[in-house]
Formats: structure tokens, C-alpha cells, sequence
């Protein structure tokens, strides 16, 4: 059974807790740290984004079309689906020489509310745009593009999402590269955006962000891309996630010294490249608003040294306050026993 990992309060006492697994792994595989089952294979979701744009530049399609820093980093990205969000994902598209209707990832409303009552006033409904994932899928579209040469590149794209065609191919690939792992023989289902998703333990996971951390174990087209999808992550958070998400937030902090992604389901994976470790974490109950957050948070503060200030806002997102309707302070979260007595070595 998995360790109780976070605590919600509120008048001084326990309301609930959460329960969930965690990794800390360095490029050889070597476990530094471990709270519950890490051995167990979990769907990684959308925080392996980063491991499934490998493809875009290392098969040269992010220099061949001229991608951005900001166009890069939407390709790793769960977005808000706020207008830059939308409009970067477009002009991805275009320079691939495609348009909206290629898409096969679905619409869904802007998961930012500013966003989506904006687009509700105007009267519009959304598209596969604003998708949260329309970037990763804009950038399988420029894999396409590196994969099929002249005209016909709309029929080659069609079914891209599914397991056997040639674009999915290259990400999985490179997903069972950077894990070790051979995922013919993992679980598969189907992600919410249409695309396979593979069943993957935490070490495994943790392995291979603490090699997209260093570039050590991947080839070196993949450790030349984990390079360049970090550092424009890095330059351009808010892509990669949006206004007020914890990816944004941080690594709007923290730059590339810390590389955090979300997934569905209360997982969430981090490269730390100057420690040379990846971290992986799964809650038990699939919290994400709030419990996973406060273990990412809390173990940057234990594995990462912190100036003052960075330290007091880390602090703020792994002991964050309850405030009800009127602002009143009414409870808070904070790490269970186990995550704060954990101690990497």
C-alpha cells in the first residue's frame, strides 16, 4: 500500500489525504529516492510530452520548417487554450503547409476560464485549437512533414494518431529509447487525445527524464533535442502550460533548472539537469488540481538548493493555503509524513 503522500487541513485538523508513488532516479539508473510501489506500470499521460516531441528535432523537421522557441515548447505542452496558445499551435500548422481540419486530437473548451467565457461572448465554439494538446499534435504534424517529402502530405498525415502509422512510430520509438523500456509488450490504451499511451513504471519514467536531464543513455539526435525542448521550455513557460499552471510558474522561477510536466491522473515528471535527475510521481487517487503538486513542489525543495526568495515561493506551492469564497484562510495542504522525512541520497 502507498504512503500517504499529502494532507489537506482545515480547521487545524486532517480532512484528507493522498496517497501515491514516487522515483528519483539519476542517468544510470541509480534509485536515490522512493516512496511506494515504483515498479508498477501507470499510464504517464501528458508528462512525457517532451519524450514524444523528441522526433521533431531530431528527425531536423524544427530546423527544415523554422520552428521557435515558443512553437517548440508548445510541442511539450498541456495549454490553457488561451489566444497565443491557439494561435502558435496555427502558425505551426502552417508552416507544415496544413490547417486545423488535419488535426485528430478533438476540441474541448479552453481549460482556462478566462479563455473560454472570451470565446463563448463571441459566439465561437472551439476547435481541435484549442485543445490542450494541439501543440504536441502541430508538432506531429511537422514530423510528417521531415518524413514525406512533396505533395500528398495530407493523405500521409491522415491517422497519424493511430499505433502503426509512420508518425507514431517515430514517437514511440523514441518514448522506448529514453525509457528503456520495450513497449510492444506494455499495456496500451488510448490517450485523451487520441494518441497510444503506454503503461510505464516510475523508475522507468524517472530514468528517462534524468536522461533528458543530461543527454546520457540517448542517441545523440535525441540528447541534441532534450537539450533544445528544455531550453525553449525554458524561455518560453507560459506556453507550455499557461496563465496560473504550476508548470508555467516554475519554471517561469526557476528557468532550466528545472524541466516539470503534467499528466492526466495525478502524475507528474521532472529533469533537474544540474543534480543529472529525473523524478516521476503518480497520487494513488489521480489528484491533480492540488496534491501532486505539492510533491513535485516538495521535492524541488529537497533535491534542488534554493536562494531566499525562490525558496519562500516554492514554500507557497508545496504548503499552499485554503482560502474560502471570502478569502478568509480556512485550511491548507501539506506533504505527509513520509515525503517530509524523505531524504535522497
Amino acid at each position: 500500500m502507498n504512503p500517504i503522500l499529502v494532507e489537506v487541513t482545515r480547521g487545524g485538523h486532517v480532512e484528507s489525504q493522498h496517497a501515491g508513488a514516487l522515483a528519483v532516479v539519476d542517468a544510470d539508473g541509480a534509485v536515490l529516492a522512493q516512496l511506494g510501489d515504483i515498479a508498477r506500470p501507470i499510464f504517464p499521460r501528458s508528462a512525457v510530452k517532451v519524450l514524444q516531441a523528441l522526433p521533431l528535432v531530431a528527425s531536423g523537421a524544427a530546423d527544415q520548417l523554422g520552428l521557435n522557441d515558443a512553437e517548440l515548447a508548445l510541442a511539450c505542452a498541456s495549454h490553457n487554450g488561451e489566444p497565443l496558445h491557439v494561435q502558435t499551435a496555427a502558425g505551426m500548422l502552417a508552416k507544415a503547409g496544413l490547417d486545423l481540419t488535419a488535426l485528430e486530437c478533438g476540441a474541448h473548451w479552453p481549460s482556462y476560464d478566462k479563455a473560454t467565457r472570451a470565446l463563448a461572448a463571441a459566439g465561437e465554439e472551439p476547435n481541435a485549437l484549442h485543445n490542450n494538446c494541439s501543440g504536441k499534435h502541430a508538432g506531429f504534424a511537422c514530423v510528417a512533414c521531415a518524413l514525406h517529402g512533396g505533395p500528398g502530405l495530407r493523405g500521409f498525415f491522415c491517422g497519424y494518431v493511430q499505433p502503426g502509422h509512420a508518425v507514431m512510430r517515430e514517437v514511440t520509438a523514441a518514448l522506448q529509447a529514453a525509457t528503456g523500456m520495450d513497449l510492444s509488450i506494455a499495456p496500451r490504451g488510448t490517450d485523451g487525445c487520441a494518441i497510444p499511451t503506454y503503461a510505464i513504471p516510475l523508475r522507468q519514467l524517472a530514468f528517462a527524464f534524468a536522461r533528458v536531464a543530461t543527454g546520457r543513455g540517448l542517441s545523440a539526435d535525441h540528447a541534441r533535442a532534450a537539450t533544445r525542448l528544455r531550453q525553449a521550455v525554458a524561455r518560453e513557460p507560459f506556453m507550455v502550460g499557461g496563465s496560473g499552471r504550476f508548470d508555467t510558474r516554475v519554471m517561469q522561477r526557476l528557468g532550466e533548472r528545472a524541466f516539470v510536466k503534467v499528466g492526466a491522473e495525478g502524475v507528474y515528471c521532472a529533469a533537474l539537469p544540474e543534480r543529472g535527475l529525473g523524478v516521476a510521481i503518480k497520487m494513488d487517487d489521480g489528484n491533480n488540481a492540488r496534491a501532486v503538486e505539492v510533491v513535485m513542489a516538495s521535492l524541488i525543495e529537497a533535491l534542488l538548493p534554493l536562494a531566499d526568495d525562490d525558496a519562500v515561493f516554492m514554500r507557497s506551492l508545496s504548503e499552499p493555503v485554503l482560502r474560502n469564497w471570502t478569502g478568509s484562510e480556512v485550511g491548507g495542504l501539506r506533504p505527509g509524513s513520509a515525503l517530509r522525512s524523505l531524504r535522497p541520497v
